[in-house]
């Protein structure tokens, strides 16, 4: 059986710069970061947030609450461990995001955060697609306050 899920997060800009941007486990060079407890990779967080929607198990809220209290904060764990709950044979597709904000400008980095993603879920990168957009600034993501995360998942169960 396929099943579809869509995952969403978004964070606020910090105001004060105290780690690095991490966007699909890629760091990225602008001295901005986001408002978060852990590294505050919200592409990572929608993806998770998107295996959840498959398992039914959440990860992101108290298991995740958890780890970052025990030191834990690199969002790709939280993706691994919402992986743990996929059903033995299972296997996802596709995942198809769109991310929103006004910076940092991503296209440089594309390519990297696709082959990031595709390791992390055992995919292709020709499985991974990312689309950015500005809204036209109609939103605080695009205006520049911060970045939202739009996540659609395949995986056959």
């Amino acid at each position: 059986m396929v099943k579809v899920s869509i995952g969403q997060d978004s964070h606020a800009f910090d105001k004060d710069y105290t780690k690095p941007l991490i966007l699909a486990g890629v760091k990225f060079d602008e001295e901005m970061t986001l408002c978060a407890n852990s590294d505050g990779d919200v592409v990572l967080h929608a993806i998770t947030n998107a295996v959840s929607g498959i398992t039914g198990h959440n990860i992101l809220g108290k298991i995740a609450d958890d780890m970052c209290k025990s030191g834990i904060i690199d969002s790709k764990e939280y993706l691994k461990e919402a992986l743990k709950y996929m059903p033995e044979g299972s296997e996802i597709n596709h995942v198809s995001l769109t991310i929103e904000a006004l910076k940092p400008k991503l296209a440089s980095k594309i390519d990297d955060m696709k082959a990031s993603i595709a390791s992390l879920l055992g995919i292709g990168v020709s499985d991974v697609g990312i689309t950015a957009t500005t809204g036209e600034g109609l939103t605080a993501f695009g205006q520049g306050l911060g970045i939202q995360v739009f996540v659609v998942l395949t995986a056959e169960v």
